[in-house]
């Protein structure tokens, strides 16, 4: 219970604080109709397609194309998008993008991130209470050390792992939605192919000092490592980009 309410503690602060405390981290600029017509225009169309209110605009100033969505919930949400990414973009890949965006607020993506992490806090927590009190003992009546060991390292992997797929399943069911807020998912596949290639070409400097952060981006802004894949918050990219053109032979 102790290790339950710790977690449920430190996210709900997060879920009510961590967008602006994301976006100053890094650097965002809130921009409006008047600074970027056209990218407000670009969202402002897909926000009221999807029924939603248009969220807050912010632009970070990065060469490495990425962009990321944040916010409680709809009447909170804000949109972030490097200019590198506003640099190679059409307007119909910037379109597909920001579909994506939008698609993560209005499924809720925020909220059900928070409990996934919640979880997994909770999980590792815990283990790390009965590391701290054992009580466990083996048949010989001593206390089981080894089994002790082994959970405080393989139960927070494997929450970890939790929480990961469940990050992944979401940029699917984000990317399927913002194909058809967007109206093509060829615009959406399009851009996924262009910014997979730039953020592999130009790191995000940003993210990688903050790499918890990671999972909230359209594509991964971390430059990839031992195991990348099995511990990564974002599915393979060829496979999001099939599954978009499967889209298309679809309709």
């Amino acid at each position: 219970m102790m290790a339950l309410l710790m977690a449920v503690g430190l996210n709900f602060w997060a879920y009510w604080n961590s967008d602006e405390a994301v976006l100053r981290m890094y650097n965002a600029q809130e921009v409006g109709p008047e600074q970027m017509p056209d990218f407000y225009a670009t969202v402002q169309t897909l926000a009221q397609r999807g029924t939603l209110p248009m969220p807050r605009l912010f632009v970070i100033d990065d060469p490495s194309p990425n962009a990321f969505a944040t916010g409680r919930d709809a009447e909170h949400a804000a949109v972030a998008a490097t200019t590198g990414l506003l640099r190679i973009l059409s307007r119909e890949e910037l379109a597909g993008v920001m579909a994506h965006e939008l698609a993560h607020v209005r499924n809720q993506d925020i909220l059900i991130g928070t409990l996934s992490a919640t979880l997994a806090g909770a999980i590792t927590a815990l283990t790390q209470f009965g590391f701290l009190f054992p009580h466990g003992r083996d048949r010989e009546g001593n206390s089981s050390g080894l089994t002790s060991m082994l959970m405080i390292f393989l139960a927070p992997l494997a929450a970890m792992l939790i929480q990961m797929a469940v990050s992944r399943s979401r940029e699917y069911g984000a990317d399927a939605l913002g194909a058809r807020l967007c109206g093509n998912p060829l615009w959406l596949a399009s851009a996924l192919n262009k910014l997979e290639q730039g953020s592999q070409r130009i790191p995000m400097q940003a993210a990688e000092e903050h790499p918890a952060t990671a999972h909230m981006f359209i594509v991964n802004p971390l430059s990839a490592g031992f195991l990348a894949g099995l511990f990564s918050t974002h599915p393979p990219m060829r496979e999001r980009i099939q599954r978009l053109q499967a889209m298309v032979n679809q309709r």
